[in-house]
C-alpha cells in the first residue's frame, strides 16, 4: 500500500508529460496549417497557453520596417486591436527582441532584479493599473528561424507556485518558439508571392481570403472600383482602406479636404481633363519636393509622364482614392458652389496681363479691374463661411507669392497664394474699399469696410495696412459681424460659483465691473452678455464702444471717434448729463477714463469696462499706479473677471483616454496640490480624460470652436480694505482665492477634466 502511495507522484508527473507531448504535438499541427499570422496570434493563442500552467500569453512578430514587434487582440469580443512595442532594452519584451536572450523573471515590479538583467530595463504596469490584473512572473523567449530574429514569445504569471517559471516550462518556451519561427518565415515566403494592396484587410480580420478573391469579380461586374465595393457590401471604412494603401504603397493616403490651398504655380500649364482622365494631381510643395496625389504610386509609364510634365525629378507621391482625386482637381479648377473659383479668378488675371502686355505701354491688371473686385469677395466671403476672425494678406519680398491667412478659433492657417505681380493691385483695391489713401504706403493706415454678402448678410471688416520690410504693406481685416446675436450669459461656459457671483454683481444698482484680459479674449462678447441679462425697460443703458461689433436692442450704442477728439472719456461724460443707469466704455485707456468711471459708479451709476491686464488681482494695481484713488476704487469696486479663450475639441470626434501618472501629476502641480485634492479627483482606473482626434468636421485638427476660462475677483469687504491699503498682486491673489476664487489656470483645468478641452490648450492661454 505505501509503495503504491509513494510512485504515484511519478506516475502523475509522467502522465503530466505525455498530456503536455500530445498537447504540444497538437498545438505544432494547428501552427503549421494556420492561413496567416493573424490566426496563431488570435485564434491559436489560447492553444498554446493550455501548455503552459499560466494565466496570460502575448504572441509578438518583428516587423522590421518600424523596428517594432507587434502583437493582436480581441478587444470587446469582436474588434481586431494592435499592440506594439519597440526593439529596444527598455522593455521586456523589447530586450528579449534586441539581445535575443530569454527572461525568467520572477517580479516585475522588483526594479534590482531587472536592473541586473540591463540598466536600461523598465517594466511598464499602465495595462496592470488599467486591468486590474497585476504581473507577478514573466517569462519571455525570442523566435528566431535560422538566427533570424522572427518575435517573441511572453508568458504571465504561473498558476501554481510562487518564484520563476521552472526549467521545464522554460525548455516548453523555447521548443514553441522554434515552431512558431518556422510557421512565421513560410507565412512571411507565402505573403511575399501574393501580395495585394488589400492584405491588411485579410491579416486584420476585416475581410476574409476568399471574399476578396470574389469581390474582384464582383465589382467588375457591377462596374464599381474595388474599394467602393468594399465599403459598400463589406462596410469596410474608408479609413481601413487607407491603411491597407499606406502599407502597401509605403506612402502617405490622403482624403479630400476642401480647405486646401490651391497650387497655382504647380497647375498652371497642366488641362483639367487630362488631369482627370489620367488621376493624378500636384497638391503641394515640401522640402523642394512636388507633392503628388496618384490613383497607383507604383505605375512607373505614368509617373516618367508626371516628372516630365513637370519637368523635374523631385517628385513624392501620395495616394488618395479615383474620386478625392478628382474632388481636388474640381476644385482647382471649378468649384460648384461659387461663381467663380480662386483658380479662375487667377487665370483670368493672367489672361488680361498677358493682354495689357501685348499692347505697347499698356499697365498690368489694376485695382479696378473687375477680376481684383471678384478676388477680394471672394477672400471675404471665404473667411467668413470658414468663421476666421482676421485675414492677413502678406506680400513678400521679391518675386515670391503674395500669402493669404486666415485666424480660426485663434490660430493662423494658410488659405491661399496670390502671384506677387498682383499684390499691388490686391492692396489698392482693399484701400479704395475702405476710403484709404492709395498713394500712401510708407504710413500705417486704419479704415473700415461695409461688406454685404450675396446671401444678404451684412459684416463689418476693420482694416489694418502696415509697411512691410521691401517696399511692400501688409493688411490684417478683422470680421466685425455686424448685428451679431447677444450670447445669455448662463450658455458661456461660466462655472456655477462666478456664474452666481457675478450675476450678483451686474443685477446691483451701482458700482463697477470690469472684464480684463488681452485683445480677442472676447471681452465685449461677455460685457454684452451681462448687459443683456439685465436689459429692461426699466433701466437706461448707454454704451461707447471703438468700434460697435455687437449691436442690441434696448441699448443707446455709441462709436467714438478718436479722431475728432470724441474719445471713451469725451463719451462718459456726455452720458452723465443723459439721464443713464448704466454705463458701458469699451476699454479704459488712461486715466480720465478710468477716473470719470470710478467718479460716475459713486455717483449711482452701474459701470462697466474692459481693460488689457493680465488677471483680476494685476487689474487693481494698474488702476491705482494710473492714479485712481484706492479709497474711492475700493468703495466702487463690485467684481473684476479676468478671460481667455481656449479652443474646445471637436464634439464629433474627441476621444476619451486614459492619462498617465505622470499627465496627472502635472495637472496636480499646475492646479495647486492643496487645492485639487479638495476636488476630490484621485488617480485611478476610472479616471479619463479627452483628446483630440481629427474629423472633416474640424478639418483634422481634432478643434472646433471656443470657449471661455474665467477667474472672478469680488469686492469683499476684505478685498476692498485690502485696496485702500494699496496691498500687492500676491496679497490680493491669496485673499481672493481664500474667498472662492479659481484662478485662470484652475478654471482651464476644470474644463479640461470635464471633456471641453485639454490641458494643452489650457497651458497655451495661461501663463501661470
Amino acid at each position: 500500500m505505501n509503495g503504491q502511495l509513494a510512485s504515484q507522484p511519478l506516475t502523475t508527473n509522467i502522465d503530466e508529460k505525455l498530456r503536455v507531448r500530445k498537447a504540444l504535438q497538437d498545438i505544432t499541427n494547428r501552427i503549421h496549417a494556420a492561413p496567416n499570422i493573424k490566426q496563431i496570434l488570435v485564434d491559436l493563442k489560447d492553444g498554446i497557453l493550455n501548455l503552459f500552467n499560466a494565466h496570460s500569453i502575448t504572441i509578438y512578430v518583428v516587423d522590421k520596417s518600424r523596428n517594432e514587434i507587434y502583437s493582436m487582440f480581441l478587444a470587446g469580443g469582436s474588434k481586431l486591436n494592435e499592440i506594439r512595442v519597440p526593439i529596444s532594452n527598455k522593455s521586456i519584451a523589447g530586450y528579449v527582441a534586441n539581445t535575443g536572450k530569454s527572461v525568467n523573471i520572477s517580479d516585475p515590479y522588483n526594479t534590482i532584479e531587472l536592473k541586473n538583467i540591463d540598466k536600461e530595463l523598465s517594466f511598464d504596469d499602465s495595462w496592470d493599473k488599467k486591468s486590474g490584473f497585476r504581473t507577478k512572473q514573466i517569462l519571455a523567449a525570442p523566435i528566431f528561424n535560422n538566427n533570424q530574429l522572427m518575435g517573441v514569445i511572453q508568458i504571465l504569471n504561473r498558476k501554481v507556485g510562487i518564484g520563476k517559471f521552472t526549467d521545464e516550462e522554460e525548455g516548453l518556451a523555447n521548443e514553441i518558439a522554434e515552431v512558431l519561427g518556422v510557421a512565421f518565415y513560410n507565412q512571411q515566403r507565402l505573403s511575399r508571392r501574393r501580395k495585394t494592396r488589400f492584405d491588411y484587410l485579410i491579416s486584420h480580420d476585416m475581410i476574409k481570403e476568399e471574399e476578396l478573391e470574389a469581390a474582384w469579380e464582383e465589382s467588375k461586374e457591377k462596374k464599381e472600383t474595388m474599394e467602393t465595393f468594399l465599403m459598400s457590401k463589406y462596410k469596410i471604412s474608408k479609413e481601413d482602406i487607407g491603411r491597407a494603401y499606406e502599407e502597401f504603397y509605403k506612402c502617405r493616403f490622403l482624403t479630400y479636404n476642401d480647405k486646401t490651398v490651391i497650387p497655382g504655380d504647380l497647375i498652371r500649364n497642366l488641362k483639367k481633363e487630362y488631369l482627370r482622365r489620367e488621376l493624378w494631381v500636384p497638391l503641394e510643395r515640401i522640402d523642394g519636393n512636388i507633392h503628388v496625389i496618384i490613383d497607383d504610386p507604383n505605375n512607373i509609364l505614368k509617373r516618367d509622364n508626371i516628372e516630365s510634365l513637370l519637368k523635374t525629378k523631385l517628385v513624392k507621391y501620395d495616394i488618395a482614392l479615383p474620386e478625392d482625386i478628382i474632388k481636388y482637381i474640381n476644385l482647382f479648377y471649378h468649384s460648384p458652389e461659387d461663381e467663380h473659383s480662386f483658380t479662375e479668378l487667377l487665370g483670368k488675371m493672367e489672361d488680361e496681363d498677358a493682354a495689357a502686355e501685348e499692347e505697347e505701354g499698356a499697365d498690368g491688371v489694376t485695382e479696378s479691374d473687375s477680376v481684383i473686385m471678384q478676388l477680394v469677395n471672394k477672400i471675404i466671403n471665404d473667411a467668413y463661411t470658414r468663421r476666421a476672425s482676421d485675414i492677413h494678406i502678406e506680400p513678400n519680398v521679391g518675386k515670391k507669392n503674395v500669402e493669404i491667412r486666415f485666424r480660426v478659433d485663434g490660430d493662423c492657417a494658410l488659405y491661399q497664394t496670390v502671384p506677387f505681380s498682383y499684390r499691388s493691385a490686391l492692396i489698392s483695391r482693399i484701400k479704395i474699399m475702405c476710403n484709404l489713401d492709395i498713394t500712401v504706403k510708407r504710413l500705417p493706415q486704419d479704415g473700415k469696410i461695409k461688406f454685404r454678402r450675396s446671401t444678404g448678410d451684412e459684416i463689418e471688416l476693420r482694416v489694418a495696412t502696415i509697411p512691410t520690410q521691401g517696399a511692400v504693406e501688409d493688411v490684417v481685416m478683422r470680421i466685425l459681424a455686424k448685428g451679431g446675436e447677444t450670447l445669455p450669459l448662463t450658455n458661456m461656459g461660466i462655472e456655477e460659483r462666478n456664474l452666481r457671483e457675478l450675476i450678483g454683481a451686474i443685477t446691483k444698482p451701482y458700482g463697477m465691473i470690469l472684464v480684463v484680459g488681452p485683445t480677442g479674449s472676447g471681452k465685449t462678447t461677455t460685457l454684452h452678455a451681462a448687459l443683456g441679462h439685465i436689459n429692461k425697460p426699466d433701466r437706461k443703458i448707454w454704451t461707447a464702444e471703438d468700434p460697435v461689433e455687437i449691436t442690441q436692442y434696448g441699448l443707446r450704442q455709441v462709436q467714438v471717434q478718436s479722431k475728432i477728439g470724441f474719445d471713451f472719456a469725451a463719451a462718459m461724460r456726455s452720458f452723465l448729463r443723459a439721464d443713464p443707469d448704466v454705463i458701458m466704455v469699451g476699454e479704459m485707456r488712461d486715466f480720465e477714463t478710468a477716473k470719470t468711471g470710478v467718479e460716475a459708479s459713486l455717483t449711482g451709476h452701474l459701470v462697466f469696462s474692459t481693460l488689457h491686464t493680465n488677471s483680476a488681482p494685476e487689474t487693481i494695481t494698474r488702476l491705482l499706479d494710473m492714479g485712481i484713488d484706492p479709497l474711492n476704487f475700493a468703495d466702487a469696486l463690485l467684481a473684476i473677471l479676468a478671460q481667455r479663450l481656449v479652443r474646445t475639441l471637436c464634439k464629433k470626434c474627441k476621444e476619451q483616454y486614459h492619462p498617465t501618472q505622470e499627465e496627472y501629476n502635472e495637472i496636480v502641480e499646475s492646479y495647486g496640490p492643496e487645492m485639487f485634492a479638495k476636488l476630490n479627483i484621485p488617480y485611478n482606473d476610472n479616471l479619463m480624460l479627452s483628446r483630440p482626434k481629427g474629423c472633416d468636421a474640424c478639418d483634422k485638427t481634432g478643434y472646433k470652436g471656443r470657449m471661455g476660462i474665467h477667474e472672478l475677483l469680488v469686492g469683499t469687504d476684505d478685498i476692498k480694505r485690502l485696496v485702500q491699503k494699496h496691498a500687492s498682486v500676491e496679497v490680493l491673489r491669496e485673499q481672493a482665492i481664500k474667498e472662492g476664487m479659481t484662478t485662470l489656470l484652475q478654471d482651464g483645468i476644470i474644463k479640461s477634466l470635464k471633456g471641453f478641452t485639454d490641458f494643452k490648450q489650457v497651458r497655451r492661454v495661461c501663463i501661470k
